[in-house]
C-alpha cells in the first residue's frame, strides 16, 4: 500500500475512533481541481487536490486534521501523486482549569500542538502554540492562532528538499454562513503567515503569507436535501512568496465538499 492510501486509512480508523467519544464531529471530502504555478520551474499545471478532512469536539478541546492527494498534469516530480497532511489538537484551558477566559469577544484560550508532514520532500514541522477563539456575530467560528514553526525535516542526506531553522506562524480561520433568498451560502477559509528562516545550506528562505478563501453554495439544501451535506463553490489560493521563493500566485479552483 502506498503512503498516501496508509494515511487516510490511518485518519479514517481515527475519524470512526474519536468520534465515539467526541461532543461533535464532522468529516468532509473535498476535491479541488484548479491550475497551479510550480514555484522551482515556473511552469503551471491543471491539478487536483483530493482531500479528507475531519474536525471534533471533546469536553476539554478539539482536534482537526486534514491529507491532501496532489496531482496535476506534469510529470516534473513536483505534486506528482504526492500527499500533504496537518493535524492539529488544542486543549481549552477554560475546560481544564474551570476559569472562564471570556471577555467581550474573546470566548476561549487554547493550547495547540500541531504536525505538518508533506511526502516526497520529506518534511515534517512541529507547531506548539496558542490558539485564542473569539464569538464574532453572525461567524459559525472565528480563531487565531500563534505558533511555533519548529523543523524536523529529513534533508537533503535523505533524498528530501534542504532542512530549515524554525521559525513561526500566525494563522485565521473562519466560517461565515448567509442567505441570499432562499439559497444558503458559507464563507470559509483560513489565512496564514510564516517568518522567514534560512535552509541547511545557508540560503535565505522568504517568509510568505497564504490565503485560501472558499465560497460555498449549499447544492444539497437548493435540490430540496439535507442542509450542509454537498457544497459546491470556489476555492481560491493567493500566495505570495509561494514556499518561501519569489513566486506570487493568485490560482482559482471548483470546489466541491461532501460531508458523510
Amino acid at each position: 500500500m502506498n503512503k498516501p492510501l496508509i494515511l487516510i486509512s490511518a485518519c479514517l480508523i481515527t475519524c470512526s475512533t474519536s468520534s465515539l467519544a467526541a461532543n461533535w464531529s464532522k468529516t468532509q471530502l473535498h476535491v479541488n481541481r484548479g491550475e497551479f504555478t510550480n514555484p522551482f520551474t515556473l511552469d503551471e499545471a491543471k491539478t487536483s487536490v483530493f482531500s479528507l478532512q475531519h474536525a471534533s469536539g471533546y469536553d476539554y478541546g478539539d482536534n482537526f486534521f486534514f491529507v491532501d492527494y496532489i496531482d496535476d498534469d506534469i510529470e516534473d516530480n513536483y505534486q506528482d501523486r504526492d500527499f500533504y497532511m496537518e493535524w492539529y489538537s488544542t486543549v481549552s484551558l477554560s475546560a481544564v482549569s474551570d476559569y472562564s477566559f471570556k471577555k467581550g469577544f474573546l470566548k476561549d484560550v487554547g493550547l495547540v500542538m500541531g504536525v505538518n508532514i508533506a511526502g516526497d520532500p520529506k518534511v515534517v514541522k512541529y507547531l506548539p502554540g496558542v490558539k485564542l477563539s473569539w464569538d464574532i456575530p453572525g461567524f459559525n467560528y472565528v480563531s487565531t492562532t500563534i505558533t511555533g514553526y519548529f523543523d524536523d525535516s529529513a534533508g537533503v542526506v535523505k533524498q528530501g528538499v534542504p532542512s530549515q531553522s524554525n521559525a513561526w506562524m500566525f494563522d485565521l480561520a473562519w466560517g461565515y454562513p448567509f442567505t441570499l433568498g432562499n439559497q444558503k451560502f458559507l464563507f470559509t477559509g483560513h489565512a496564514e503567515y510564516i517568518g522567514s528562516r534560512q535552509n541547511e545550506f545557508g540560503a535565505y528562505v522568504n517568509d510568505w503569507l497564504l490565503a485560501q478563501p472558499i465560497l460555498q453554495w449549499d447544492l444539497g439544501h437548493a435540490l430540496g436535501n439535507q442542509s450542509d451535506t454537498l457544497m459546491l463553490g470556489i476555492e481560491w489560493q493567493i500566495w505570495r512568496n509561494k514556499l518561501g521563493g519569489t513566486v506570487n500566485e493568485s490560482a482559482p479552483q471548483l470546489h466541491v465538499a461532501w460531508t458523510f
